[in-house]
């Protein structure tokens, strides 16, 4: 098993940054790939950015490429996701995922392994 707890989610203003951390507990994490998933108000849920653990390939959505980096902390088990330029549109509990195979997915049924979610406003 992996338990996967997120944090650093709030409320920011349009153009702003936050910075999202996952620490992934349990298992070894080395083979697996880890991500974000998004779901705003009224939306679906929808894959934001993934990293496979060995080797640091990753994979962003287009609607965040180029505002959104993910990097890992392979000591830590951790993954962060930076998120700059922020817009009102970016509002959503964002999920971290785990996928145990190392896939690279871009499907939330892809992604065995799920946190609790933490917000993200952004808001004026």
């Amino acid at each position: 098993q992996v338990q996967l707890i997120e944090s650093g989610g709030g409320l920011v203003q349009p153009g702003g940054s936050l910075r999202l951390s996952c620490a992934a507990s349990g298992r070894t994490v080395s083979y697996y790939t880890m991500g974000w998933f998004r779901q705003g108000p009224g939306k679906e849920r929808e894959f934001v950015a993934a990293v496979r653990w060995s080797g640091g390939m990753t994979s962003y959505a287009d609607s965040v490429k180029g505002r959104f980096t993910l990097s890992r902390d392979n000591a830590k088990k951790t993954v962060y996701l930076q998120m700059n330029s922020l817009q009102p549109e970016d509002t959503a509990v964002y999920y971290c995922v785990a996928d145990s195979l190392g896939n690279m997915g871009t499907n939330s049924y892809e992604y065995d392994y799920w946190g609790q979610g933490t917000q993200v406003t952004v808001s004026s």
